[in-house]
């Protein structure tokens, strides 16, 4: 086979080619005969055992099972790679056709087993890669109480000795929710001097949502003495004015660890990518590049060693900004698996911990509306800034004021830059009035939307925020129905990593057993979207969300061949049958990188 012959042009055969109707039909008929009948004999088929050459097609073998996620949502039979790119595709009589008339080799053929499909490569637009990691060292989301914790926490330490030894080391957690406990009630650093193997050790637990630290009294005694008060956090007290070992958003600053080694760094990375290849993701939008973060990836792009794309986003320090101009993008490192050109601002903090910046007060607690973590001038000066260096502006709103502000800053950034052009970013976009979703839609601002956290708030949402400002909490369908470009991520370690869990939670509004607050049409059911709408999140938008959909997101020639097998037709199967599917194969740049076709 010729090397550099075929390129996306190859999909289009020149009519001087087919001179010859009647040629040309025979030549037609001979090319199907020939492709359905030599995949029998084995003559083009490849077993699953041979290497993939450097050009081959994947087919379904009965219909149309390859969803394009082009313009038309394009179903097609077959899809044709050469090198790392996708060259053809439609039919297996057209596409054996155009091969035919471009080469005198034949064409190696691929089939997916029955009932599968496949799909392009899947994206996360929001998730912490590193975190993951670490948060699989000592787990603490499964707990449904302060025991339970403990429990977990001493049996961590118990089973590793070098850690039981070294009571100067510091123990870390991720994922407790007091919210899903059985007593709804915030923890304190007591829970662990009760227990002789947790007493005067350092504990530093992170919540589910990543906006608080439950420390235990060594680790408080650590950090004292604390500031009264924490502009962009919370530091809880006692009546007394004693702290009670729980820190909120921007307080969380006040702790500060050894830090993770390169080693460590490298397994939770490793642990990370093995588990989003194993669910189809073949790009990741991290949310917050740390200094020692940042270092890291460029460390593995030095040397060839990223497995998956990766599009990050610098964490903005809110108590020590710096602005674009003193920072350089980093554009298509590593082939292209590496590009950092966005940064990310935090407005406010999360509902379930309410921190969240509501314009009335919470409904379960009146006297407060949660705080902004970053004041509204200076969120206005360095948006304008960032956008006026080149960088997307990519922006933590949960509640409806501080989704309110960000808006307004871009809005007010209309007068100096293009803002659609640079694609400013919502991350998370939870509450919205409907005025603010009318105007995602006219300003262009990308809604980054996690649709798990929906089905996860939902148990208590409306105790928190009461019956009618509810309904504008995660309005997926009015932000489609009015413009809005959605960008789906899970926000893991937050959410479940799996994509099809977001799809699932977007076209049902249902929790994973099919329950809801509203019963089993879903919460708030008028806010569903339609599964195409769903996988254009996890794909194409996605891919535009950073900078890629000329390249990404869609499975048409010219675009890199990056696509997904799955043992289910997602688009057809019942809902319920859905979270069963499997991931067959992942495959980036033409080559598996996990399973196989």
């Amino acid at each position: 086979m010729t090397e550099s012959r075929i390129t996306s042009s190859d999909s289009v055969v020149n009519s001087k080619e087919n001179s010859s109707r009647t040629g040309g039909e025979t030549r037609k008929s001979l090319i199907l005969l020939i492709s359905l009948v030599l995949p029998v004999v084995g003559f083009f088929y490849l077993s699953i055992l041979t290497p993939l050459p450097e050009a081959y097609a994947v087919c379904s073998r009965r219909g149309a099972k390859i969803y394009t996620v082009d313009d038309n949502d394009t179903v097609v039979q077959c899809l044709v790679v050469h090198n790392t790119f996708i060259v053809d595709t439609g039919s297996l009589e057209d596409v054996s056709s155009r091969w035919f008339a471009r080469s005198s080799f034949p064409l190696p053929i691929r089939y997916i087993s029955r009932g599968s499909i496949i799909v392009p490569g899947l994206m996360d637009s929001h998730a912490h890669i590193l975190e993951y990691g670490a948060s699989r060292q000592l787990f603490l989301g499964d707990a449904r109480s302060i025991q339970e914790i403990v429990s977990l926490v001493r049996q961590h330490i118990l089973v590793n000795a070098e850690m039981y030894d070294d009571k100067l080391r510091s123990i870390e957690g991720w994922g407790w929710d007091h919210l899903s406990w059985s007593v709804k009630e915030w923890p304190t650093a007591d829970a662990f001097e009760s227990d002789p193997v947790l007493r005067d050790r350092s504990v530093v637990l992170r919540s589910k949502d990543g906006h608080a630290l439950w420390l235990s009294k060594k680790a408080l005694e650590s950090i004292a003495p604390l500031p009264r008060d924490f502009e962009g956090g919370v530091i809880f007290r006692r009546e007394n004015g004693e702290p009670t070992g729980v820190l909120l958003d921007g307080a969380q600053s006040l702790v500060k660890g050894s830090g993770p080694t390169e080693q460590d760094l490298l397994r939770h990375f490793t642990t990370t990518i093995d588990d989003a290849l194993s669910f189809g993701l073949t790009s990741i939008h991290d949310a917050g590049f740390q200094p020692v973060s940042l270092a890291f990836f460029e460390r593995q792009t030095a040397k060839g060693s990223l497995p998956i794309r990766i599009y990050g986003m610098r964490h903005f320090n809110e108590k020590s900004p710096d602005l674009g101009n003193l920072s350089i993008p980093i554009l298509n490192a590593a082939n292209g698996r590496l590009n950092v050109r966005s940064v990310k601002i935090f407005a406010d903090g999360a509902l379930r911990s309410g921190g969240a910046a509501l314009c009335a007060p919470y409904f379960d607690n009146p006297e407060e509306k949660g705080f902004m973590r970053i004041e509204e001038q200076l969120l206005h000066e360095v948006i304008i800034q960032y956008l006026r260096d080149g960088w997307q502006v990519n922006v933590h709103a949960i509640g409806d004021c501080a989704n309110k502000a960000v808006l307004d800053a871009f809005e007010d950034a209309l007068q100096y830059v293009n803002v659609s052009a640079l694609r400013p970013r919502l991350e998370h976009a939870q509450m919205l009035t409907p005025e603010d979703v009318m105007r995602i839609g006219r300003l262009g601002v990308i809604a980054s939307v996690q649709p798990a956290h929906a089905t996860s708030d939902m148990w208590y949402a409306e105790e928190r925020l009461g019956p009618e400002r509810v309904k504008g909490l995660y309005a997926f369908r009015s932000l489609h129905d009015n413009g809005g470009i959605l960008a789906f991520g899970s926000d893991f370690p937050v959410e479940d990593m799996n994509p099809l869990s977001g799809f699932y939670a977007a076209i049902t509004r249902l929790s994973q057993d099919g329950t809801s607050p509203k019963g089993s049409v879903g919460w708030f059911p008028e806010q569903r979207l339609t599964r195409e709408q769903a996988l254009r999140g996890m794909t194409i938008n996605a891919a535009y969300a950073s900078f890629a959909e000329e390249r990404l997101g869609s499975i048409v020639p010219g675009k890199l061949a990056d696509f997904v097998v799955l043992s289910q037709d997602i688009m057809r199967i019942p809902v319920y049958q859905i979270l069963k599917t499997k991931v067959r194969a992942t495959i980036i740049d033409g080559r598996p990188v996990y399973g196989y076709i």
